[in-house]
């Protein structure tokens, strides 16, 4: 797999995202923006990337951040995060920008076909993929994992473009019951075209496997493998037109 780091504007900074693709294939590949947990943009999100491109994609995995910040973990990650989610404008701009890289750099190379856009989003990356959707970002799918669902500039009827899908766990303390319930009303609102399924019993980040952190996120394999699969058949279905 090639990894190229690029750097790119992106709001009020300058993002230090990775194009990840597998150059031994040469016909173009539908398009997927990755965006990373609160951690920013980390070689073990780049590896997540590498397996989830495949022979399938061309992946970017995108800076929330600028300046390649990254975080060990909280409380740095929690900063960092929380000064992005207080100006939902500019982070809505820095998303946009990631998209538009992909699309630039993966056409520069000749590689991407741009007429098939998806975006997947973890943890901090969740609520910044259904910022994108809910932006207007002209998508075929955003798939939201274990994602922070409340914003403060909720969609309206005929925003959203995307199919959405949203995957969650019941016990997830960072986007509990009422926040669920304030998405699906607001995406309901909106008319968009979206699926949410709760993994009973699963706590935060249940799809990344350097979580533990006890009582708040952990892995759990084998809702990873369904997640994987699942969203990977919702892109393609969205890319088919069969939603």
């Amino acid at each position: 797999m090639a990894v190229e780091r690029i750097k790119y504007q992106a709001g009020n900074v300058v993002g230090h995202g990775a194009l990840v693709w597998n150059d031994k294939i040469t016909t173009k590949r539908p398009l997927l923006l990755v965006m990373p947990n609160w951690l920013g943009v980390t070689d073990t999100i780049i590896k997540r990337a590498e397996k989830m491109a495949g022979d399938k994609y061309i992946a970017f995995v995108a800076c929330m951040y600028g300046e390649g910040k990254t975080a060990e973990g909280p409380p740095e990650s929690q900063d960092l995060m929380m000064a992005v989610r207080a100006d939902r404008v500019e982070g809505r701009k820095r998303v946009n920008a990631a998209l538009q890289t992909l699309i630039a750099e993966a056409e520069k190379r000749g590689i991407g076909d741009s007429s098939k856009k998806a975006a997947v989003g973890f943890c901090f990356g969740g609520g910044n993929v259904l910022e994108l959707a809910r932006s207007g970002a002209d998508l075929d799918a955003v798939v939201c994992l274990h994602g922070d669902l409340a914003t403060t500039m909720p969609a309206k009827k005929g925003d959203i473009k995307a199919a959405i899908f949203v995957l969650h766990g019941s016990k997830d303390p960072v986007a509990p019951k009422a926040d669920r319930d304030a998405l699906e009303a607001e995406l309901d609102a909106a008319e968009a075209n979206w699926q949410m399924l709760d993994f009973g019993g699963r706590l935060h980040s249940f799809s990344e496997e350097e979580t533990d952190m006890p009582g708040f996120a952990k892995f759990h394999p084998g809702a990873a493998h369904q997640t994987y699969r699942m969203l990977d058949d919702f892109i393609q279905d969205a890319f088919a037109k069969r939603l």
